[in-house]
């Protein structure tokens, strides 16, 4: 991850899913009352470069498009008043492995319980399930149903 982080870190993995947006806003209202700042992390793979076919965004953007995209996923789901500052972090990987080095000496990790792929009626998505059982942070998985305020 690039940028200097001084406090406390809030990692959320965004993927454009309700239930990410319902982590995002859970992450920035969680760090609002910590006073942590708020990693958003998107994955960008290059298709057929990743093992899994799990992207965090759309596989037929370019990494330019994947930014603006980002930028304004992060705009619709917070609005334009946030209760903490907000990184945006677009990273090429895959969206473990990814997500787990981003939260490394974080607060949190927070993470939709469905993401884009996946079966609907499993109980957890392949990521959010894989990040449980090996962060060295607390997970919060947050379901698109508490995204009420």
């Amino acid at each position: 991850m690039d940028g200097e982080v001084l406090g406390p870190r809030v990692v959320v993995g965004v993927d454009g899913s309700p239930s990410s947006q319902a982590a995002l806003r859970w992450a920035e209202r969680y760090a609002g009352l910590v006073g942590a700042e708020v990693d958003a992390v998107a994955v960008w793979e290059v298709p057929g470069q990743e093992s899994w076919s799990a992207p965090a965004v759309d596989a037929d953007l370019d990494e330019e498009n994947a930014r603006a995209w980002l930028t304004e996923e992060l705009a619709q789901t917070l609005g334009p008043e946030s209760a903490a500052p907000v990184r945006a972090l677009l990273v090429r990987g895959h969206p473990v492995d990814v997500l787990l080095r981003a939260s490394e000496e974080a607060e949190v990790l927070v993470v939709g319980s469905h993401g884009r792929g996946g079966f609907a009626r499993a109980l957890l998505g392949s990521v959010s399930q894989h990040v449980a059982q090996h962060a060295k942070c607390p997970v919060v998985i947050v379901r698109a149903e508490q995204a009420m305020s």
